[in-house]
């Protein structure tokens, strides 16, 4: 009788629409059930299995009719909004080849493409509607392209290397920033002499104004490898080096932070405490040891910070929202903004008294940038859509990505395509996933329409291939439904029990507009991303094609001498 009743309800509960519809049973009736049900003492059993399995079939029914939006069941709609699409898709063939006098790179620290589709349909719920038609900014940017995250010594990369790929144009070893696959983690000797730059210092030599802002300490990782060279990304202040590194003469990160580009203009994120001297109480958090200074030797690297500043020019620090608001950029020359000891908040957990919101940050970084009539680079990390991630966190990591989204359509507001290249990637992703037949406009957050066949116990459309959320309870998987899995800090279940969830290996998206953003094209080594970039706006190494437009009076490089400008390095193929 259980085995008959599973197949009916197996069928009835699968989520597949088309197996709610008259055409699908007609085609694909129940088989008829065993001899033995028909038994007299399991006769009426059956008749009361029949009717609540078919009241399931005839609700299921009304509810999946109920799902698709009125517009959507006329054909005409689908028709309309495809040839408008191919439209817009045909305007593309006429290539923008300007000079991008701004460059802005947005990195979703962990954001895979199934991190993208989640925060879509989340972006779409937040504002009451059933989330898959939604449009992320990112989605409507032109070009979208493919990223190779691995590292030189790792399949499964970590947000280091792949940093050093697409700041530098270089891939290296896992764990090292700023610095060559000669490089070897942990190894301050193999430092010197294998150092690489980055398109930040690419854009400073040309005269750019530059900025980072991240929601993760801006000494991790991404932003480091912007301005550090460094044989370890765990190298955050001097107290975290081991005494050989110091003895051979290497650097901490903050240290460089301050030292190696001195005329950084913006610097906004997390970190405080690395900036100051052992055991210096912290201006927020005055009872939290955690939250004091850590570095060994004595620097307070806020001062050293405005030292290096020339007098005439206007140089802000600042450590909450408040300070951050009040500022009037038309009189900012250099912003360091460190709002937290160490990482922002989630912004689910934002104080907005404190804690300014990414997209906050990114508009008075713009502010204060675009001043420069020679242009600027910008580098924006939505760097905790990788620490929820890591934490089994699905819900802080997607909103993460939303506010992400957010200050992508920020900046575009307040720039232009004709002279702005923007690009939208992620360094790696993560075992991330959602599944199981979900209906349409189900909330991202909710159940799967349907038990497992094996254990008969409920499970989230959101899970991961590992991490903390496994959990077993009394010898089994634990019952989703006695736990509030919409909570923000819920940890979604997983397959293999790691403390801290691992990134994925496969590709990433790059998202691209603006002039020459169709060289993001395909599928790509990731080291290939700052050289377009670069490419594009005329700084770095490859730059004879601007001369040759500057010389005959032309705004544009041109297809021809992009052509000849990238076929000797390779990377058009």
């Amino acid at each position: 009788m259980l085995q008959f009743e599973n197949h009916y309800a197996g069928r009835l509960n699968s989520g597949l629409e088309h197996q709610l519809t008259p055409d699908h049973w007609a085609a694909h009736p129940l088989p008829p059930p065993p001899s033995y049900l028909w038994a007299p003492e399991r006769k009426q059993v059956l008749e009361c299995t029949m009717i609540s399995l078919f009241l399931v079939l005839a609700i299921g029914s009304c509810l999946t009719n109920s799902l698709v939006p009125e517009k959507e069941k006329d054909p005409k709609y689908w028709r309309d909004q495809a040839q408008q699409t191919l439209k817009n898709a045909l305007r593309l063939q006429t290539l923008n080849t300007n000079v991008a006098k701004n460059v802005i790179m947005f990195l979703g620290d962990g954001m895979g493409v199934s991190t993208v589709t989640a925060a879509r349909i989340l972006k779409g719920q937040l504002h009451h509607k059933p989330g898959e038609e939604t449009r992320l900014e990112m989605d409507k940017f032109p070009y979208v392209a493919l990223s190779k995250t691995y590292n030189t010594n790792a399949q499964v990369p970590d947000s280091a290397g792949t940093a050093t790929a697409y700041l530098c144009g270089v891939k290296a070893n896992e764990g090292t920033v700023g610095v060559s696959a000669a490089t070897q983690r942990t190894q301050c000797n193999t430092t010197q002499g294998n150092e690489v730059t980055s398109i930040l210092r690419w854009a400073k030599d040309a005269g750019k104004s530059v900025g980072i802002v991240t929601t993760t300490r801006v000494n991790h990782a991404t932003p480091s490898a912007a301005y550090a060279h460094s044989a370890d990304r765990d190298w955050y202040s001097d107290n975290e080096m081991p005494p050989e590194a110091l003895i051979q003469g290497c650097k901490d990160i903050a240290y460089q932070l301050m030292h190696n580009i001195r005329d950084i203009e913006v610097i906004m994120g997390g970190g405080r405490k690395y900036m100051f001297p052992k055991n210096r109480t912290d201006v927020e958090y005055e009872m939290d040891e955690k939250a004091r200074g850590t570095r060994l030797d004595g620097l307070n690297l806020i001062d050293v910070w405005k030292s290096f500043k020339p007098r005439h020019k206007h140089s802000h620090y600042i450590w909450n929202r408040t300070e951050l608001l009040a500022l009037d950029p038309h009189t900012v020359d250099y912003l360091l903004g460190l709002f937290e000891p160490g990482d922002m908040q989630y912004e689910l957990n934002r104080n907005n008294v404190t804690d300014p919101s990414l997209s906050e940050m990114v508009e008075m970084a713009i502010r204060i940038l675009i001043k420069n009539p020679k242009g600027f680079f910008l580098l924006v990390e939505g760097g905790r859509i990788d620490h929820g991630h890591h934490e089994g966190k699905a819900k802080q990591a997607l909103h993460e990505a939303v506010e992400m989204d957010r200050a992508i359509e920020q900046a575009g507001s307040m720039t232009s395509v004709e002279d702005t290249l923007t690009v939208v990637t992620a360094d790696h992703s993560h075992v991330f996933t959602f599944g199981g037949y979900t209906p349409r406009g189900n909330s991202i957050f909710g159940l799967a329409p349907m038990v497992s066949d094996t254990d008969k116990k409920p499970f989230t459309a959101i899970l991961y291939g590992n991490g903390p959320g496994y959990k077993v309870v009394g010898g089994e998987r634990e019952n989703v439904s006695m736990v509030d899995y919409a909570h923000d800090n819920y940890q979604a279940q997983s397959a293999v029990p790691l403390r801290h969830e691992t990134h994925g290996g496969e590709d990433v998206a790059i998202f691209a507009r603006g002039p020459m953003a169709h060289l993001l094209h395909g599928v790509h080594e990731q080291n290939y991303i700052p050289h377009v970039m670069a490419y594009a706006a005329c700084i770095g190494a490859n730059r004879d094609h601007c001369a040759s437009a500057s010389s005959s009076g032309s705004p544009s490089p041109g297809p021809l001498l992009l052509l000849l400008a990238l076929l000797p390095l390779g990377i058009l193929f």
